[in-house]
């Protein structure tokens, strides 16, 4: 592994928070992969290209850049979740791709090595922000694109869900990372200070699936890190109103089929500015 700065997300993503995630590869997936089509869109990525994707966890994104790329590589600080990424990319038979653990923050890539990076709900806990993607704007070089996608909680019905758990748990909310980017403006300040220009930021709004019934992705949802934590932290003692809360959250959501709710996400588009 290269040196870590991040070390506080480091420790979570090797500990609960990545083996859950690793665990459930499918389940998260499923919730986060409506994305992935806009995403790569918007970052264009061509049959020539070299992908980087930042904070790949389980991989889907790095492999569906994969098979429409020349190669495609992805970066996370999670063992967990890259040794799920390499066995997946191995079960699909996709083999112009790589996964490397590490900090983007401080990751040694070589300049102008890639062409386009990509992050879907990976770049939102930077230690430092600008230091990051200046270091990834120095991976792609001049003109190099950058695609990365972030939850748009605001406009997000599993926010609803969250708020009815963070009733009965003190302390609980939805972090500032989960709005980074929401501001235009801001998010062009920062990428410029960073290195990048001709900056987009545009909402989309996908489908989102939680479990096949209530009763699953009530589990799903208070096994998801954040809530657990806070579960944790009040020695679980609140549980049955947790759960009850939730399930009440998520019924209107369930139909014939699994339940599904509206995912919104704000999709931030740039070039590396020329010299």
């Amino acid at each position: 592994m290269t040196h870590i700065v991040n070390t506080a997300q480091s420790e979570a993503w090797n500990g609960y928070e990545g083996e859950h995630w690793a665990g459930h590869a499918d389940r998260y997936d499923a919730v986060n992969s409506g994305i992935n089509e806009p995403l790569l869109a918007a970052a264009q990525v061509a049959p020539g290209d070299r992908v980087l994707d930042i904070g790949c966890g389980n991989g889907q994104l790095t492999r569906a850049a994969a098979r429409r790329a020349a190669s495609a590589t992805g970066v996370d600080l999670s063992g967990p979740m890259l040794a799920r990424a390499r066995l997946l990319a191995e079960a699909e038979g996709v083999h112009n791709v790589s996964f490397e653990q590490g900090d983007a923050q401080v990751f040694g890539f070589a300049p102008g090595s890639y062409d386009v990076a990509t992050s879907r709900f990976g770049i939102m806990f930077f230690a430092d922000p600008v230091a990051a993607f200046t270091n990834i704007a120095r991976a792609l070089g001049p003109g190099g694109r950058l695609a990365v996608a972030v939850p748009a909680m605001a406009d997000s019905e599993i926010a609803g869900v969250f708020a009815a758990a963070a009733a009965h748990l003190p302390g609980f909310e939805v972090g500032h990372g989960f709005n980074a980017f929401a501001d235009p403006a801001a998010t062009a300040d920062l990428l410029g200070a960073a290195g990048f220009a001709g900056v987009g930021n545009e909402l989309v709004v996908t489908d989102s699936i939680w479990g096949a019934d209530v009763d699953d992705a009530t589990e799903f949802v208070v096994g998801w890190g954040p809530v657990r934590y806070h579960r944790l932290r009040n020695d679980f003692g609140t549980d049955a109103e947790v759960r009850a809360a939730v399930a009440a959250a998520l019924a209107p959501f369930a139909g014939d089929g699994p339940v599904r709710l509206r995912a919104a996400s704000r999709v931030v588009t740039a070039t590396v500015a020329l010299p």
